[in-house]
């Protein structure tokens, strides 16, 4: 049925077949980016930061976890750091543990970068985690949010400033009230 549906819709739109192809086959997999849900309990997790600490969705039991994805080179995650970085440190008090997953680069990338742009949330790389596999992130930032419970609150796709962080934050119960 679904591949009937996107057969019509190539043969009526006016562009390229391959374009529209494209196009419809973009929209699908937006639609599945993750492969949590909100409102679940987070699959379990294993991380090991950059500095050796490690956690567990069970260690992070009672805190708001920010699993932050992103990459050296992504502009648009450098975009969203000075809004990420201040609210670390304003919500550092009342619980808030960041997680910035960096998606596929070298240790010795990561390193030299950190000490040009240094950042106060635990670094971790993709592989020294199970993270990455179980949100399946494909696009940078992506951040998924864990509430005092252990259940995934929300989820934000894409740098958006931090009034969005905070929004996204509020999700689990920090900050103020919308």
């Amino acid at each position: 049925m679904l591949a009937e549906s996107l057969a019509q819709t190539i043969k009526s739109v006016s562009v390229s077949r391959r374009a529209a192809f494209r196009s419809c086959l973009g929209w699908i997999l937006a639609g599945r980016l993750l492969a949590i849900e909100r409102g679940e309990p987070a699959p379990h997790f294993a991380v090991k930061t950059i500095d050796g600490e490690r956690y567990t969705n069970e260690s992070l039991k009672g805190k708001v976890v920010l699993i932050e994805f992103w990459a050296t080179w992504c502009q648009y995650c450098k975009k969203d750091e000075p809004a990420l970085e201040s609210l670390t440190k304003e919500f550092e008090k009342d619980g808030l543990v960041v997680l910035a997953v960096d998606m596929g680069e070298p240790r010795r990338r990561v390193k030299k970068y950190l000490e040009a742009s240094p950042r106060t949330c635990k670094i971790v790389l993709a592989e020294d985690t199970t993270l990455a596999a179980i949100c399946e992130a494909r696009t940078y930032p992506l951040y998924v949010l864990i509430d005092r419970d252990g259940n995934v609150a929300a989820t934000q796709h894409g740098a958006a400033g931090e009034g969005a962080l905070r929004r996204l934050l509020r999700n689990a119960g920090l900050g103020e009230e919308a």
